[in-house]
């Protein structure tokens, strides 16, 4: 009877191998790790962001209507609970990766406005959190590509025969993905470029007040 037994968990065992399971474990294993990875980097802009707005104001005090954007931009992404069970939603997945949308916009409105102060644009520590965020949104850039090839291979094992009938019995289904705007541009992350417009078309100021050095003095 021990011999039935075992023979059938041996062949259970081969079964599973040779429908895909420990496929599934690998790669879904890789998706979570390339996941981490992407948050690790959001999370890291998102610690900058305070840093760089105090800094601003203490230049362009005036600029209400953009600090009032950032702050709402990194309310709405914080507000969202990037657990592991967002990555079999979709609708969760989308309303995540619109948040970080909404932030990278008001960043590079917020960012723009330094063209129009002088001596804004000459602060070191301004500088260097510039420099500091242009690093990171290339660390974001390598993260979510590695993310969309991580999610690209996995989503074809669960589509694919016969790793599709494995994908069924245990409940695997196809990951939502980041969009792709130009898939070839992935293998190089963008320079950010905080001198020139706006990503979203939005225009900087077309004047402005005389600079106010820091504190009123």
């Amino acid at each position: 009877m021990r011999t039935v037994w075992a023979g059938s968990v041996v062949m259970l065992m081969v079964v599973l191998s040779g429908c895909g399971y420990n496929s599934f474990q690998s790669q879904d294993e890789q998706v979570k790790s390339a996941w981490s990875e992407v948050l690790n980097q959001y999370q890291r802009r998102a610690d900058l962001i305070p840093n760089l707005v105090n800094t601003v104001k203490g230049y362009a005090a005036q600029e209400q209507r953009i600090f009032i954007a950032v702050a709402e931009a990194r309310s709405r992404v914080g507000s969202i609970q990037a657990t592991p069970a967002l990555l079999d939603d979709p609708q969760a997945f989308a309303r995540f990766e619109a948040a970080q949308g909404q932030l990278t916009g008001a960043l590079s409105r917020l960012l723009a406005v330094s063209e129009n102060y002088p001596q804004l644009k000459s602060d070191q520590n301004f500088r260097d959190l510039q420099a500091q965020l242009e690093g990171t949104e290339n660390r974001i850039a390598v993260a979510r590509m590695r993310y969309i090839q991580s999610v690209q291979s996995y989503n074809v094992l669960v589509r694919s025969f016969p790793t599709n009938l494995t994908a069924r019995m245990f409940g695997y289904v196809v990951k939502p993905n980041f969009t792709v705007q130009n898939e070839a541009a992935l293998a190089t992350p963008p320079t950010v470029s905080f001198g020139s417009a706006p990503a979203d078309g939005t225009a900087a100021p077309a004047s402005a007040p005389a600079p106010a050095t820091p504190g009123g003095q």
